[in-house]
């Protein structure tokens, strides 16, 4: 269940992303909606600093340790470079920890409010750029929890109480997939909406389909377009339901096997908005599956996309002129004048690769981690931000691109005419006449090489040129070997009759609006 609780936070500072470098899109922009705040805007990020072997370092393990670490190894395993991206999300999980600790009687009213306040100045810091992130603090979590002793006080490391890092990064990485994963989910309904609305327009526009890229049947351009919704659709369906097991909370499970304090988990998942509690903490610490779930889901996504760019290349070449794609999208030849080229589907159908690459990073990454915890965790997050800007940036470009593309009906439907498209019609209708398929077949061969003879198609051949091939042949088989009754026959669920396509323009829109 989706937790909905009467508590709440408050963050009031101004909207804010840490991700400086990703695409933004206003109108898709969405912020999830299972929190009681968000924030969207670009965090400006200040310069990293380097610092030599520090104390600053020590503060974090105190006196276990007789030297402080080596500067070099300090760089190296810090991860403050990438992980600052989570700083709203860590904010976020640091708000809701604490609530739930005076909630619980661990800490006092009093000392919450001081910790909450200066975790939203912290969050102002970093909004206006003001914040200096230090890699002797190795990651998002120590930088911020380090300025916030710093304006109020020892209070400040109260805010530690009943969690670890590992616990608190866990949640932070769920709670900004799950906002992306809101995000992409929007940008595909945006796209798929488009798609619908262009295969309206062209129902019973003529092109060839193919098999082996050989001339097969006679479809609609809608019914072609009603393909790469149906593709969409699936990966839809399947981040809706990554979705859900990236939405469980892992905070409360502390290192890896929970905390001492009487503490109620129930109550950071209502302000998180999770809709469930890992139910392990060893698991919950160390788990990665949704991650390697999402990109899974996301490289399935990204090889349609990949398939519908190599359609459209062909489809722009000089050889086919089946489409036109807005000039925005292309580019031109540096000295060949006459060049316009399909540079956006090239290039997404290269970006499928990269997030191929990354999700094999995860899966090799995480089949020899023992239980629970290990620095190596750390390398999951810059395959999975780079996952998730490729796949948006990718959808971005699609989103605009594909539901303008302009179909040259001229072109396509002669290409329809040239691989006698209408063979297995005649074929068909053959064997409503009682002829069985495979003598059908045969005689349907005879008619096209007939017809490749005489350079003409099946329609252009007379009756009596058919008829030497079969007598079951009448005078209405002409009405069964034009390119519009050959797309009409097909009236049937699923079918490519321009009836059928605009019910399935119908259905899918219904459909989407599961995703609303």
């Amino acid at each position: 269940m989706l937790y909905s609780s009467s508590y709440s936070l408050d963050l009031s500072c101004t909207d804010m992303n840490a991700n400086s470098s990703k695409p933004s899109n206003p109108e898709s922009s969405k912020s999830s909606s299972d929190s009681d705040f968000s924030t969207d805007a670009p965090i400006t990020s200040t310069t990293t600093q380097t610092a030599p072997a520090s104390s600053q370092g020590q503060q974090m393990w105190g006196g276990r340790f007789s030297e402080a670490t080596d500067s070099f190894v300090a760089a190296f395993t810090a991860s403050v470079g990438f992980d600052q991206r989570f700083a709203r999300h860590d904010i976020q999980g640091s708000i809701a920890h604490a609530t739930m600790l005076k909630e619980c009687d661990i800490l006092t009213a009093d000392e919450v409010a001081t910790i909450i306040d200066g975790l939203q100045q912290v969050l102002r810091e970093i909004e206006a750029g003001e914040f200096n992130w230090s890699i002797a603090l190795e990651d998002v979590h120590m930088n911020v929890e380090s300025r916030l002793t710093d304006i109020i006080g020892a209070v400040g490391k109260k805010l530690h109480t009943g969690r670890s890092r590992n616990d608190q990064v866990a949640t932070d990485i769920r709670l900004w997939l799950r906002e992306e994963t809101d995000n992409i989910i929007e940008l595909l309904v945006r796209l798929q909406s488009g798609l619908l609305d262009l295969a309206e327009q062209h129902t019973d526009t003529i092109m060839p389909g193919f098999t082996h890229l050989q001339t097969a049947q006679p479809v609609s351009f809608g019914h072609h377009v009603m393909a790469w919704f149906e593709m969409l659709y699936r990966d839809t369906e399947r981040l809706v339901d990554a979705r859900r097991r990236i939405n469980q909370m892992p905070l409360g499970s502390a290192a890896l096997a929970g905390t001492t304090f009487p503490i109620d988990r129930t109550i950071t998942a209502e302000l998180l908005g999770f809709e469930g509690i890992c139910q392990n903490s060893l698991d919950a610490v160390s788990d990665r599956d949704f991650a390697i779930e999402f990109t899974s889901a996301a490289s399935i996504l990204m090889m349609h996309m990949s398939r519908m760019s190599e359609e459209i290349i062909l489809w722009m070449s000089a050889q086919f002129n089946f489409v036109q794609i807005p000039d925005r999208f292309c580019t031109g030849s540096s000295i060949m004048p006459q060049k316009k080229n399909p540079d956006v589907p090239e290039l997404v159908r290269g970006k499928a690769a990269r997030v191929f690459g990354q999700l094999m990073t995860l899966l090799s990454l995480m089949k020899s981690q023992p239980l629970a915890y290990n620095k190596d965790n750390q390398e999951d997050k810059e395959p999975l931000f780079d996952c998730v800007d490729t796949l948006t940036g990718s959808l971005l470009a699609f989103a605009d691109m594909l539901p303008n593309i302009t179909p040259n009906k001229e072109s396509m439907r002669a290409a329809t005419m040239k691989g006698y498209a209408t063979a297995t019609d005649l074929a068909d209708y053959l064997v409503r006449q009682g002829v069985a398929f495979r003598d059908a077949h045969e005689v349907v061969g005879n008619a096209v090489a007939l017809g490749i003879k005489e350079g003409v198609d099946l329609s252009d051949l007379s009756l009596a040129q058919l008829q030497q091939f079969s007598d079951a042949i009448g005078e209405d088989v002409f009405d069964y070997l034009t390119l519009e009754g050959s797309l009409a026959a097909r009236d049937h669920l699923g079918g490519t009759a321009p009836n059928q396509v605009k019910q399935a323009v119908v259905n899918g829109r219904a459909r989407l609006k599961a995703f609303a």
